[in-house]
Order: structure tokens, then C-alpha cells, then sequence
């Protein structure tokens, strides 16, 4: 079957490619110098916020145009994973962030995208409300990493630590809710215990 190419490259899925192909610049701009310019810092924080704003109104353009398709709800998650996980290894590599915390998170991350490929052949899953709280958490809490904290106020970096924490427990939740969903999907399909996600 061919699938018709202006109803999947629709703004909305546009809009999320974007969003992927701002991801090395924004490492560009974060590694200048050594990752610890001012410029750089700064740079790096306008084009991840820039980045990460665009989940909105990408999700916004899919319902106003009544064009969300199963491409946007595959690819969307996909470019907030490559954007964030970009930053939360680059702030470890720099030393400006726990490697603990990126493991935790990544490998929340890569395990619900594996588990979403398994699923295509029942269900495309969306994220859900929780994962769009998770996403937020995330973005705000590296953004605030990703400021020259060193030139800034201590209570900067307190508050960065604070939302970090509540973005990393809101990850590990969420992705516990993700595999009973997934567990759920199984069951009614029914997929014997072996097949395996």
C-alpha cells in the first residue's frame, strides 16, 4: 500500500523532524570551547528550549488540522529522546550532571521506544499524560543545567538539582505505567508469555 506523502508530512510531522535536525547544532553550540563558555552555555540553552517548545506545536498543528497521524505518534517521542538524551550525556561527559541520572533516564527511555516497535504490530502507543509531564520535568530541568550555572547564583543550581530529582522520579514511574499498558495490550491480543516484548 503507498501511502499518500502529503498527509504524513503534514506541519505537525514537520515540525517534529525540526526538532531532530536542531539536535547537533545544539550539541555544537554546547561543546564549544569545552562546554564552558558563557556564549556556548547560553547558545545551547536558547536552542534546546527552542527545541523542546516545538512538542507543543507540533501536537497542537497534528489536532487543530484534525492530521494526527501514526507516523507523528511514533516520531514525536523518538525526537524528544534524541533531544534530551543528547543533553543529559553531554552534561555528564562535561561533569556537570550525574552519569547515574542519565542511565536511569536513558535507559527508561530506550526501553519504552524498544517495547513501542513491538507494540506496532497491535498498537501504535501515544504518550501518555504522564509522559508529557515526564518530557516537561525533563526539559525544564536540563535547561536550567544547561545555564552557566558557575556565573550564576548558587540557588540556581539548587533548584536545577530540585526539578532534576522530581523529573527522574516522574521518569521511572512513568515508565513502570508504560509496561503495565504494554502488558495489558499483550493480554488482549493475546500474546503467549513467550513471544516476548
Amino acid at each position: 500500500m503507498v501511502v499518500d506523502a502529503p498527509s504524513v508530512w503534514n506541519p505537525a510531522n514537520v515540525v517534529t523532524a525540526l526538532r531532530i535536525a536542531v539536535v547537533p547544532f545544539f550539541a555544537l553550540a554546547l561543546l564549544d570551547d569545552g562546554g564552558h563558555t558563557v556564549a556556548g552555555r547560553l547558545l545551547a540553552t536558547a536552542l534546546f528550549v527552542a527545541a523542546a517548545a516545538t512538542d507543543r506545536l507540533d501536537g497542537w498543528l497534528a489536532r487543530r488540522s484534525g492530521q494526527v497521524t501514526d507516523l507523528g505518534k511514533l516520531l514525536d517521542p523518538i525526537a524528544d529522546k534524541l533531544l534530551i538524551g543528547s543533553a543529559l550525556v553531554l552534561l555528564s561527559w562535561l561533569g556537570d550532571l550525574w552519569w547515574a541520572v542519565t542511565v536511569v533516564v536513558l535507559v527508561r527511555e530506550l526501553g519504552i521506544t524498544v517495547m513501542r516497535f513491538f507494540l506496532l504490530r497491535y498498537v501504535v502507543l501515544p504518550a501518555s499524560r504522564g509522559g508529557k509531564l515526564k518530557t516537561v520535568l525533563q526539559a525544564v530541568a536540563i535547561s536550567l543545567y544547561l545555564l552557566p550555572l558557575a556565573h550564576l547564583p548558587a540557588f540556581v543550581g539548587v533548584v536545577a538539582a530540585v526539578v532534576m530529582g522530581v523529573a527522574v522520579l516522574v521518569t521511572v514511574v512513568t515508565g513502570l505505567d508504560y509496561v503495565r499498558d504494554a502488558l495489558r495490550i499483550r493480554r488482549a491480543a493475546g500474546v503467549p508469555p513467550a513471544a516476548g516484548l
